[in-house]
């Protein structure tokens, strides 16, 4: 059986962004529709919308996040309590790693302009880096959602 992390990693591969790449991984477990979920985070790819702002994989996993919660809690205050903290927590070991949350500073180059793109492709930054995002992050979503 294949793993979320592998089934994020092959989304990856096969041209999803970090976002989609993340929430799919975890469709089964919480039986959304993956259509549906992959329209909803098809802009959050380059650090929304190639901004370059919040990694893709972390705004994945904040959906998760929201997920899990609101079919764990009934209570929209529980929800969006359990959200909150879960969501600071993430942060909090994300840059533990990354010291950033923001995919610029991650893979260290602006995808926006040609030189940065050469910078990725010569440096296989999506697959080195990216690829490690997402399967932290989902590491990091397991491990809160299972406490």
């Amino acid at each position: 059986m294949i793993t979320k992390k592998e089934k994020a990693v092959e989304n990856f591969r096969s041209g999803m962004n970090c976002a989609q790449s993340v929430l799919l991984a975890f469709s089964d477990q919480y039986k959304f529709d993956d259509n549906l979920a992959f329209q909803i985070s098809s802009g959050f790819g380059g650090g929304m919308g190639r901004l370059q702002k919040t990694c893709g994989a972390v705004t994945g996993a904040f959906m998760l996040i929201g997920i899990h919660n609101c079919e764990k809690y009934s209570n929209h205050s529980l929800q969006t309590e359990n959200n909150r903290s879960m969501i600071q927590e993430f942060n909090r070991r994300f840059t533990q790693t990354y010291e950033s949350l923001d995919c610029r500073d991650i893979i260290k180059c602006d995808l926006n302009t040609p030189e940065g793109q050469q910078y990725c492709k010569e440096n296989n930054s999506k697959e080195i880096i990216c690829t490690k995002c997402i399967t932290d992050s989902i590491d990091i979503v397991n491990a809160l959602i299972t406490q």
